[in-house]
């Protein structure tokens, strides 16, 4: 067999099985993340993916951490930072939620008290605690919450990959914080009496440690393979696959699993078109296509979807586009040689 044929590009052999099915049907897991360069279909893909969980799962949670929001235009109805049922769907719930404007918040209902002035402090002292400390806030509203499967649709890349060492940053800082409320604690107290001020140091510090005591489960429950996984997406150009090789890396380095790759807008031209635009670019996306076969294939589930002539917007099409992730995909007149 032509190893440049189009089949061979598609159904290379020893690959895994080109679809999400597996993480479908793991009903283990409990963080699903989402994620790669922007502009590559991750928010369609999460919506897709979020819709299959809904069927094999009891109840799902799509939250969107990219400030860009996208869920709002993909399902055509409006999501806040409050969870809302997707119209459609019986047990599909989504909001839209900014990890810094979450910290602000923090902030703000603390005003005044020393809790607030203290995180606004740390916002301003460390560079991206704001965002680990939201991430913790949210975290926090998350885990009460009673869904079965939750699915984060990321920001592009560097974003990501942020808000995933968040938990081990921020689990650090917080213990080292917890360990100087027993030294200074009482001298704050102390201080604050001989002056005659109010005092909530016990309270302020009894905050951190309870949130720190989430991100340490929430930190281990990431770095857990029956738990937590991420699904890469990408389209078959050069620095969509550079990126998702780089995001890779980076996720094996915080031990966080991810053996799914989805590869989007892939232009499959008949044999008989005409379209000299077409055949070029469908050999571009081939060359690019045999190199992530060549590196991932036999250690990914690696789904090719194809570019659709129209949107997918709405929860009818965002269904019949979620087929394809568990489904494969096989262009008509696609001959084995």
């Amino acid at each position: 067999m032509d190893p440049n044929s189009d089949y061979a590009v598609m159904n290379p052999e020893n690959a895994l099985d080109p679809s999400l099915k597996s993480i479908v049907e793991q009903d283990s897991l409990k963080w699903v993340f989402v994620g790669g360069k922007g502009g590559v279909g991750k928010t369609t893909t999460a919506c897709s993916l979020a819709t299959q969980l809904s069927y094999a799962r009891e109840s799902v949670l799509l939250i969107s951490t990219d400030p860009a929001h996208n869920l709002s235009d993909a399902f055509s109805q409006k999501f806040s930072k409050d969870a809302t049922q997707v119209n459609g769907y019986t047990n599909l719930y989504a909001m839209e939620i900014d990890p810094s404007g979450s910290m602000q918040e923090m902030i703000d209902s603390n005003e005044g008290g020393q809790m607030g002035g203290m995180l606004q402090d740390l916002a301003f002292a460390i560079p991206g605690v704001d965002e680990a400390m939201g991430f913790a806030e949210i975290m926090k509203h998350v885990k009460s919450m009673q869904y079965s499967v939750i699915i984060f649709d990321t920001a592009p890349t560097g974003h990501t990959l942020r808000f995933l060492s968040f938990p081990s940053v921020l689990e650090k800082a917080l213990a080292k914080l917890s360990t100087l409320s027993g030294k200074f604690g009482p001298m704050m107290q102390s201080m604050s009496s001989m002056m005659g001020m109010p005092t909530n140091t016990d309270e302020m510090f009894g905050k951190l440690d309870s949130m720190r005591e989430v991100i340490t489960e929430v930190n281990t429950q990431f770095k857990d393979p029956e738990k937590t996984t991420f699904v890469c997406v990408c389209i078959s150009e050069f620095l969509s696959l550079y990126e998702t090789e780089r995001l890779i890396q980076e996720l094996t380095s915080y031990e966080i699993d991810t053996h799914a790759i989805v590869v989007n807008q892939l232009l499959f031209p008949k044999a008989d078109s005409q379209c000299e635009h077409c055949k070029v670019r469908w050999a571009m996306q081939k060359k690019y296509l045999n190199e992530i076969n060549d590196l991932y294939v036999e250690d990914f589930h690696v789904v090719k979807m194809p570019l659709l002539t129209e949107e997918v917007r709405g929860s009818e099409k965002i269904k019949q586009f979620s087929e394809m992730l568990v489904k494969p995909y096989q262009p008509p007149g696609l001959l084995k040689k």
